[in-house]
């Protein structure tokens, strides 16, 4: 039988990286960028976050303290998604270059910058097997209410999950809030639609460019750390991240650009990554790749109606992925 007590926190646990990941993606092409180089800011987010926990528990030892052991992580994962953002926003904004062959170029970078420093930590740590453990900072990542177990089912669902999780949703909403009822998310707005207009009005397009990318590169290699340090318990492995990355791109679509709703669509799409492990097929593994597909399959027939449908709302910025030139307005 179906047993949806543990199929949902498991689709939550799947969900958070690409809430992460769809979160900071809406912000970047809110202002006009096509980051296609999520995948690779994800992975040097995780990466990141990593290297901080890493030399810190090698540095402290038994005598780890809370605070240091998160903020460590997190403010490495930070870092390294913001010079991940402002390398894109540099070749993109400032230098012009094609966003897609850029962004694509980033994801190649950003995965084997990952595998190369998760190498040499896994050589560093001298471990039998190709990963590193960190489950001493991954303890602090994957804490949860004390009293979620004494609440039955719901505890389990809704409550049984550690901060980054609730952090993502937080996020999110913030966003939402931001984009649609502050007076600098309706500049955003209008900079990814027509940033010349938005720039004869007084709009500075470059700073919004960089700003909303790099920040939501930053919230993207939150996900990533958060596959590290809560999903996989600390256990770091090169190219274990999988398609997370590109899933998230197609929540974007999947959700028309609205962070609100992300939150709802990346639990669903969570739940439909791991679906193939909750219905019985039998010895028939053709029919578990098909059940994998079930999220991009979503996402194709999500945009075929929006596209048929035609409503403004619905569509992308209008701008997307394509450089201003302040002398062409």
């Amino acid at each position: 039988m179906f047993d949806i007590v543990s199929f949902i926190p498991r689709a939550v646990m799947q969900g958070v990286p690409l809430l992460y990941g769809s979160t900071g993606e809406i912000l970047t092409e809110k202002s006009g960028n096509l980051n296609l180089g999520i995948p690779g800011v994800m992975y040097v987010g995780a990466i990141s976050g990593v290297i901080g926990s890493f030399f810190y528990e090698q540095a402290a030892g038994k005598s780890l303290s809370a605070f240091p052991a998160i903020a460590i992580p997190m403010c490495c994962a930070l870092l390294g998604s913001l010079l991940m953002g402002l390398l894109y926003c540099f070749l993109t904004v400032t230098l012009r270059a094609n966003q897609n062959v850029t962004g694509l170029a980033m994801t190649t970078f950003g995965v084997g910058f990952g595998n190369f420093f998760g190498g040499s930590l896994i050589k560093l740590a001298g471990s039998d097997v190709p990963s590193v453990a960190l489950t001493a900072t991954s303890s602090f990542f994957t804490r949860h209410l004390s009293f979620a177990g004494k609440l039955g089912w719901f505890g389990k669902a809704f409550l049984n999950y550690g901060f980054l999780a609730y952090l993502a949703v937080l996020i999110a909403l913030s966003a939402s809030y931001f984009l649609n009822r502050t007076r600098t998310g309706l500049h955003l707005r209008a900079v990814g639609e027509n940033p010349a207009t938005a720039d004869a009005a007084g709009i500075n397009v470059t700073r919004h460019k960089y700003l909303s990318t790099c920040i939501g590169s930053m919230i993207a290699g939150l996900g990533g750390l958060y596959y590290v340090m809560d999903y996989a318990c600390g256990v770091w492995s090169n190219n274990a991240f999988g398609d997370r990355g590109w899933l998230a791109i197609a929540l974007v679509i999947f959700t028309i650009w609205r962070p609100g709703i992300s939150i709802l669509a990346s639990i669903l799409f969570g739940g439909l990554y791991i679906l193939y492990l909750y219905i019985p097929t039998g010895t028939h593994m053709e029919v578990k790749e098909l059940y994998k597909m079930l999220p991009y399959v979503i996402t194709l027939v999500v945009l075929i109606i929006v596209s048929l449908r035609k409503k403004r709302e619905d569509q992308p910025p209008a701008s997307l992925g394509l450089s201003y030139f302040r002398e062409e307005r």
